[in-house]
């Protein structure tokens, strides 16, 4: 009898990809490490295009970003919001000393993102840590990353602190008054008459928010200050001993252990007094009449204790923009906007008792209570909605990159060129700043494109602000503190209305 053999249709299963991020860094904007910068960037844009089980998402990349330091890697910390928002499966990274070089760091988010179902593989090494037995070696060699950059800051403190020694350290920004000409501090003419002008002021009996009043109604440039003079600003001035032609270097210090934190330096490291060190622009006399002055006041203000109230940097004017102080008028606590503190005629609005603030917030927190319902949860529907279509992979961030990896590489061969002589300077500067602007453009989008995920920050301050509401039980009666902090952003006042900024960009407005 003939056998029946039974054919099973055959399923075509769908692979689905792996979501891949890359992470680039150098450390430095050297010729050589700019050079290897592009060529991660290239590497990684290629290694992914034919592969039929990941496909590369999003690419990150710190540039001149030092790697002991986490808060000061913002493509890093993209990445890591990108992996807690569940957009990417598996990171690759050239080695563990571009990733981290500080251990502790480097422990703890590959322990996040393991706890995220987040894979990372570190090329040189050839370690992936979606192998549990690869967290012994990450520590030992995330340890030596680290002695490498504690070595390397040692050299470089080492090489400055020789520098200082022998009168050959150069400061790498002048101050105001000053500017650097072959190595030397040489007074720049126009900024010593403002610096003359500001000790003179002093002397005359002007406190330091006069000075400032004085110069910027003036119209007197404040030079890398930025666009108006501060108090702080000219404190520096009163005080910095650059002006009498002496130089005190290592005022501050960089620790000499991971996170390498910048401290002031009370006699942890040796300081260096070099006496007439360049020419000065105040005398001496002047100079030490001037810090008698400010060590007296010093004195007498020492005890006024700093009080940080709830209101305190949250108010700000409507007219004008300034930031609102608290101030006793008629024995009773108010707030008013700082320019109408100074002169009345540049703002008129006036000064608003503390309570009025404290009983539109109780009366607009009331108001929210009974109808965030109607108010935010469509507010935060539509986020959600509008999160949904976004992501599917920002080809355009990859293409941006790309484009800055194939521009640095175009500057990078000019640069060649012009050392040996096949271009001139004209031409090189020509081409370098056209070179250089458009990676600017190129940056900017960058910059708007990647800001797009602070869509998915505010829905999660609108989710934390319905959390809020849904499980209050009660109106508000007195004011709290603790929720005023952490529900309004800040407040926007004139003599009419209170205009509340919540969380996830809410604006409410009470009438006063």
């Amino acid at each position: 009898m003939a056998t029946i053999t039974v054919i099973q249709p055959s399923i075509m299963i769908e692979t689905v990809k792996q979501r891949v991020a890359a992470y680039c860094r150098v450390s430095s904007s050297s010729e050589d490490q700019l050079n290897s910068y592009q060529a991660q960037l290239t590497y990684y844009s290629h290694k992914f295009e034919d592969s039929v089980t990941e496909e590369l998402v999003d690419l990150y990349a710190d540039e001149g970003i030092t790697g002991t330091r986490d808060d000061k890697r913002d493509e890093f910390q993209r990445l890591m919001k990108d992996c807690r928002r569940g957009k990417i499966d598996r990171i690759y990274t050239k080695s563990i000393s571009r990733f981290a070089r500080n251990t502790n760091d480097c422990l703890k988010n590959l322990r996040e993102l393991k706890s995220l179902g987040i894979t990372v593989f570190f090329e040189k090494e050839n370690i992936d840590t979606a192998n549990m037995t690869d967290e012994i070696m990450i520590t030992i060699l995330g340890g030596l990353a680290q002695e490498e950059s504690v070595s390397i800051s040692q050299n470089m403190r080492w090489s400055a602190e020789k520098r200082m020694q022998n009168g050959t350290f150069i400061a790498s920004t002048p101050p105001y008054g000053y500017k650097n000409q072959d190595g030397k501090l040489v007074i720049n003419a126009e900024e010593a008459i403002i610096v003359r002008q500001i000790y003179t002021e002093y002397l005359s009996g002007n406190g330091l928010k006069e000075i400032c009043r004085i110069l910027n109604d003036s119209g007197v440039s404040a030079g890398k200050y930025g666009k108006c003079w501060h108090v702080e600003s000219i404190r520096y001035i009163l005080t910095n001993e650059k002006y009498i032609g002496d130089c005190l270097w290592q005022k501050r210090y960089t620790e000499s252990m991971v996170p390498f934190r910048r401290r002031i330096n009370e006699g942890q490291v040796n300081s260096y007094y070099i006496p007439d060190d360049h020419e000065s622009i105040i005398s001496r006399e002047a100079y030490e009449r001037v810090q008698k002055l400010l060590a007296e006041k010093s004195e007498y203000f020492g005890n006024t204790e700093f009080h940080q109230y709830p209101l305190s940097l949250k108010i700000e004017c409507s007219e004008c923009g300034a930031k609102f102080k608290r101030k006793m008028v008629n024995h009773r606590i108010h707030w008013v906007c700082r320019k109408h503190d100074i002169n009345a005629k540049e703002c008129l609005c006036k000064a608003i008792a503390e309570d009025v603030f404290y009983q539109a917030f109780i009366r607009m927190h009331n108001k929210l209570l009974h109808h965030y319902r109607s108010i935010l949860l469509p507010l935060q529907q539509m986020l959600q909605e509008l999160k949904c279509k976004k992501y599917g992979g920002n080809v355009r961030v990859m293409d941006i990159h790309k484009e800055i990896a194939k521009l640095r590489e175009q500057n990078h061969v000019i640069a060649r060129l012009r050392t040996k002589g096949f271009m001139d300077e004209g031409k090189y500067q020509e081409q370098t700043k056209e070179l250089n602007n458009k990676v600017r453009k190129l940056q900017a989008e960058l910059k708007k494109l990647t800001r797009s995920d602070d869509e998915d920050d505010v829905l999660e301050q609108l989710d934390m602000l319905v959390d809020y509401f849904e499980k209050r039980e009660h109106m508000m009666v007195s004011f709290e503190p603790e929720t005023f902090d952490s529900m309004v952003d800040k407040i926007t006042a004139n003599q009419n209305e209170l205009t509340f900024h919540l969380l996830g960009g809410i604006e409410l407005k009470e009438k006063i």
